[in-house]
């Protein structure tokens, strides 16, 4: 127990760190100020390039990757690697550092995906991620989608707490696009160019 203990709060504070928000300081830009005002990897693309948005991205995917790697290693309950999974993308999405306002999770969720589920079976399913967004060109949309096919197949291919895992964050990951959700259906979500 006092290993889950140690975990979860490592997991929380790590994915608490807004890397995005840091990126955009050190480039002498506030993202929180411009674009959709968030703290997300989109959002650094949109201000800073689609460099600066990969470096972010990586950044956040790290949140998640090392501490479902930590849980897998020592923690022998399920259930217990489930939800220090869950706490990196909860603190990326309501980081203690900004108020409880940070980006979308969505990077730090695949990676702790990623992380249970094994490389072969995340990356058969990835390309389908891609086609979404080459047809929608929507990054919200395609995240949003692509979280509930992850469930869908977590369902009838995972063991019960990793479905529990991937529907969790699903509906977590709707509260984070709440407002994206919002400009969805009044058609002003704004498309994502192919330039780099």
């Amino acid at each position: 127990m006092k290993e889950f203990i140690l975990f979860s709060i490592f997991a929380y504070f790590l994915g608490s760190i807004p890397f995005a928000f840091l990126i955009g300081k050190l480039k002498g830009v506030d993202i929180r100020e411009i674009g959709s005002k968030s703290t997300t990897s989109t959002n650094v693309a949109r201000a800073l390039g689609w460099r600066w948005g990969v470096v972010s991205a990586l950044l956040d995917f790290s949140k998640g990757i090392l501490p479902i790697f930590l849980a897998k290693k020592y923690l022998f309950n399920p259930w217990q690697i489930i939800i220090v999974g869950l706490l990196p993308v909860a603190g990326h999405v309501l980081p203690v550092w900004l108020n409880f306002r940070g980006g979308k999770g969505v990077a730090t969720f695949y990676a702790a995906t990623l992380g249970l589920i094994g490389p072969k079976n995340f990356f058969s399913l990835f390309p389908i991620w891609i086609l979404i967004l080459v047809i929608s060109r929507i990054i919200s949309l395609t995240n949003l989608l692509f979280s509930w096919l992850l469930v869908i197949w977590s369902f009838f291919f995972l063991p019960r707490p990793y479905f529990v895992f991937t529907l969790s964050a699903a509906i977590f990951l709707i509260f984070a696009f709440r407002e994206n959700i919002k400009r969805l259906k009044e058609g002003k979500e704004p498309k994502t160019p192919f330039k780099w």
